[in-house]
């Protein structure tokens, strides 16, 4: 019946806050301690990575990695996945032993705990303050010097379930471009169906991801940022849109079994 199903349903996602709230909080003297300077940075990214990979099989979630190029462990990235849920994050820090420090919106460093360490370790921006904007880029500068990679989700936000993919912001491309260094695309393609927003929706699976090669930006000049933008983004919406009509007829070939 389908109120049983609801019924697992709220159980599981209450299990993730349980998870990730208990989790955090057993943490709390290593993350006092390796928040409190930034050279530790590369050992609590080791913890957070474990962390990840935990909550992702603990949801009972399996990853399916497609990647296109191995990238350079010694190089600097700036990765782009789509934006479809709450476990991206934890998606990209699984797939990348190197440390990556992730741009955010600044309004998560008000959840209670959880945002005392968010602000300590990511790169915060307020999204209606141009200051702000500003000041990313030097923040990114900062840790770009000391071998991290910078990750930005380009659409900015979650886009509700109609959108395919929303259209993107330029910090991303303007960032890569200033700094010089390649943008690694990706694209996460289960997890608005299997963990979406809505609870009464989703269920343990297998993720797909693909993570394409880089693409370089030596060379470029900023005033080629929306060209580089526009140019990805319809390359990913395509693809999102091929496996979206590859997902709908594969679903009403097995209801019609």
């Amino acid at each position: 019946m389908e109120w049983i199903k609801n019924f697992f349903r709220i159980l599981w996602r209450l299990w993730f806050y349980v998870f990730f709230g208990a989790s955090v909080l057993l943490m709390i003297p290593f993350l006092l301690i390796l928040t409190s300077r930034e050279a530790y940075y590369p050992f609590l990214y080791k913890i957070i990575r474990l962390f990840s990979k935990s909550l992702i099989f603990f949801m009972g979630f399996k990853l399916s990695i497609e990647v296109e190029e191995l990238l350079d462990r010694d190089n600097s990235y700036m990765f782009c996945p789509n934006h479809t849920s709450m476990l991206d994050p934890f998606i990209l820090i699984s797939m990348v032993p190197n440390p990556i420090v992730f741009v955010g919106k600044a309004e998560l460093s008000k959840i209670p705990i959880f945002g005392f360490f968010y602000k300590k370790v990511c790169i915060l921006v307020d999204r209606g303050s141009p200051q702000s904007r500003r000041e990313v880029y030097m923040k990114a500068k900062k840790r770009l010097q000391g071998g991290t990679s910078v990750a930005i989700f380009p659409e900015g936000l979650v886009p509700t379930e109609d959108i395919v993919l929303s259209p993107f912001k330029n910090g991303a491309f303007s960032l890569a471009i200033e700094h010089q260094i390649p943008i690694v695309p990706a694209l996460y393609f289960d997890c608005k169906r299997l963990f979406s927003w809505t609870i009464f929706k989703g269920a343990p699976g297998v993720l797909r991801v693909k993570q394409y090669a880089s693409i370089p930006t030596k060379g470029m000049e900023k005033r080629q940022t929306a060209g580089l933008k526009i140019r990805l983004y319809e390359s990913l919406y395509s693809e999102l849109e091929k496996d979206q009509a590859y997902m709908k007829d594969t679903q009403r070939m097995k209801t019609n079994e």
